[in-house]
């Protein structure tokens, strides 16, 4: 593919104008992502006199494996059918259509549409998420190499500013007004990310279009060195395994951890500082990518107004549904925090922390990629560990149980940090690695490791009952603290080895 002038002569905080397109999209769809996965397990437990589904946590948990894991097995099929048939911008566009109908099918609230919704995000997705990081990729060349990494990174604080949003908002009216209501506004904010990514996607010129021309090889793309990278590719996507079936039981038992086992009542003036940090934690975040919005808005406007548009209208309501859910906190006493209020706390800590993250790696300390990893392992297993610590009062077969949140809280940001050491180097690591033909279907492999990782989180998961009747809950915590940790030693010996068959990719 060929890549468009526009997309070097146009740039915001030193970056392609395109990334950020990008990263308003991707911010959209993982918005409708998360905002769904944060109310799935805890509509299926409710009571139905809640309207909810009134299942068990067993049942709950196994639902929610086979949802997260087949969203991240179709991306395989979607990297191919890129690479061969659509195009990566095809492949977008596709996708975000398709999940926007799959969110409006949940608003119905009958078990026919729940069922065929999950089925069209699932399919949806698999044509979304591979080839959005490629285009990603795609936009840097020998002239702005250098940026691919940081530029990885900023994609990422978009995938997690609409984690952010989407667990907050969608969580916060799902659980406060009505099930429905939170799924719809998921499709809401899929429909308008699509629209947008559809009326400006002349600004990435040829690439994510699909060619027929042949171009010679580059001399580092030769047979040996080709499946070299490949392999250093598979080894890294097959410790991401580890890495997400423990990551991932945020939006399961991490959840019934929340809900059930922490203390979230807010005594005397706790109340009030709860509404004040959590009106902080909400404005602030908004406010900086607000400013990053007019950047792209006032270099975009004038050619695609209708795209430009779209955009602001997403952010207007974003402020106006923020501002609607504070006033409505503030004039009410707050007893109790949310249990999907801690689920927010990834996305937060990851849109603080990134910047440091990449300063720490260009200035500070450069590792190799899979001593990154290492330590991302490592770091999760940590976060475990907390969690283990704080569950040893919990006795065996106990329902309930007030341990401080404070263990939660310590847990994730742990958690974050270990994320922000694996994916968005992982995601940078396969642009680098994987030739240009491959690119889609290597993207895929990476999620396909997540799949599995993903129907592992909710099948351990499911267990905790068992487990903490049978031994403890400590117990529980504790398989997910080594699980990582000694992946993480793994990936430590095995780092010459990866170095070597990367032929200079750093």
């Amino acid at each position: 593919m060929q890549r468009a002038t526009t997309i070097t002569t146009t740039t915001i905080l030193d970056h392609p104008a395109g990334l950020f397109t990008l990263f308003f999209t991707e911010m959209w769809e993982r918005f409708s992502y998360y905002g769904m996965r944060a109310l799935l397990v805890l509509f299926l437990i409710s009571e139905t006199t809640k309207g909810g589904w009134g299942w068990n946590r067993a049942e709950a948990l196994t639902l929610y494996s086979w949802y997260t894991g087949l969203v991240y097995l179709t991306p395989i099929l979607g990297g191919y059918l890129a690479d061969r048939v659509l195009g990566s911008r095809r492949a977008v566009v596709w996708g975000g259509f398709i999940i926007a109908a799959g969110h409006a099918c949940m608003l119905f609230n009958t078990p026919v549409l729940f069922y065929i919704g999950l089925g069209l995000i699932v399919s949806g997705t698999g044509l979304f998420k591979p080839n959005i990081s490629t285009i990603v990729g795609q936009l840097y060349g020998k002239d702005n190499q250098a940026l691919r990494d940081s530029g990885y990174t900023l994609f990422y604080m978009g995938v997690n500013a609409g984690a952010f949003f989407g667990i907050l908002l969608c969580g916060y009216i799902g659980e406060n007004i009505a099930w429905n209501y939170g799924f719809a506004l998921a499709g809401i904010f899929m429909m308008m990310g699509a629209l947008q990514f559809y009326f400006i996607q002349d600004i990435f010129g040829n690439i994510g279009v699909l060619t027929k021309n042949k171009t010679l090889i580059p001399p580092d793309e030769t047979p040996h060195i080709v499946a070299d990278r490949l392999k250093v590719i598979c080894v890294l996507s097959f410790f991401t395994i580890f890495f997400w079936l423990a990551y991932e039981q945020a939006g399961g038992s991490m959840t019934i951890f929340a809900a059930s086992y922490t203390d979230r009542v807010l005594a005397g003036n706790s109340g009030m500082v709860f509404k004040v940090v959590n009106s902080l934690m909400s404005i602030v975040p908004t406010l900086i990518l607000s400013w990053v919005l007019m950047k792209l808005v006032m270099i975009s406007v004038k050619r695609y107004l209708f795209s430009s548009l779209l955009l602001l209208a997403c952010f207007t309501i974003i402020w106006g549904l923020l501002i609607w859910m504070l006033q409505r906190d503030f004039s009410h006493d707050q007893s109790s925090i949310p249990a999907s209020w801690f689920g927010v706390l990834p996305a937060f800590f990851i849109v603080i922390l990134a910047p440091l993250f990449s300063t720490l790696w260009e200035k500070y300390w450069q590792p190799s990629g899979p001593i990154k990893f290492a330590v991302g392992l490592i770091l999760l297993g940590l976060g475990f560990a907390v969690l283990a610590y704080g569950a040893l009062g919990i006795p065996s077969g106990a329902s309930t149980a007030s341990v401080s949140m404070a263990f939660l809280v310590l847990a994730y940001l742990l958690h974050t940090m270990g994320e922000l050491c694996i994916s968005p180097v992982g995601l940078s690591y396969i642009s680098k690695l994987a030739p240009s033909r491959l690119l889609g279907l290597m993207f895929g492999v990476w999620f396909i490791n997540a799949a599995i990782a993903n129907k592992l989180a909710g099948s351990l998961g499911s267990y905790i009952d068992y487990i903490s009747t049978t031994y403890s809950l400590a117990s529980f915590f504790l398989i997910f603290a080594t699980i990582p940790i000694t992946a993480g030693l793994i990936v430590l010996l095995l780092n010459k080895w990866m170095l070597k068959n990367m032929h200079g990719v750093h």
